[in-house]
């Protein structure tokens, strides 16, 4: 099983994700192992993004995607990434991430058409931050409590608004999360072995 990504570096994706998304602009930031395709020659030596976020910025507004390893140092970018999986009514880069989102890597896209930054894992969409919501920069902890407590990151959708509060979880602005009812019940096992 690979080692946990750090909350501070999830954090700093999605803040990066968040500037990318505001600007009208898309990117594709991939972290774990992918096959891939430099499209650009690798100039840039590695670096660690949490110290030099705006340098991975820079780095993710070009074409195809960048890739980090699970500590956040810069593996490629300009990168392309070959597609086996096809979201349907989106382009390249969201069929890139869908491809790039297995063995236990953590994908962020940030979609130029909807502003929108979403995360991926295991194949699935499991977060979307709207970056045109008012102060959603203050829900981004919040948002990567979320993804910590629940693993993949996923609540069912099902009965969200009745058991989101009772989980302790609440309403985040801009934030949508995916999911199964699986990760949800694990979750609920964990609040109520801890309540006896």
């Amino acid at each position: 099983m690979a080692e946990e990504i750090s909350k501070e570096l999830k954090e700093t994706l999605i803040q990066v994700g968040l500037r990318i998304a505001k600007r009208g602009e898309g990117a594709l930031i991939i972290m774990g192992e992918v096959k891939y395709k430099p499209l650009v020659e690798q100039s840039i030596p590695p670096f660690n993004v949490i110290n030099n976020p705006k340098l991975l910025e820079s780095l993710a507004l070009i074409d195809g995607a960048v890739i980090l390893d699970r500590e956040g140092n810069l593996v490629a970018y300009g990168a392309m990434i070959k597609s086996t999986k096809i979201m349907k009514n989106y382009g390249t880069r969201h069929s890139a991430a869908i491809s790039s989102s297995k063995k236990e890597n953590f994908v962020l896209l940030v979609s130029e058409e909807d502003r929108k930054v979403k995360i991926l894992k295991d194949e699935k969409m499991i977060m979307q931050i709207d970056a045109l919501q008012k102060n959603v920069e203050k829900s981004i902890p919040a948002a990567v409590n979320i993804l910590e407590s629940v693993g993949a990151g996923t609540i069912g959708a099902l009965g969200t608004s009745l058991l989101l509060p009772a989980l302790g979880l609440y309403f985040l602005p801009g934030v949508i999360v995916f999911g199964s009812a699986y990760y949800l019940a694990k979750h609920l096992k964990r609040i109520f072995r801890r309540r006896e």
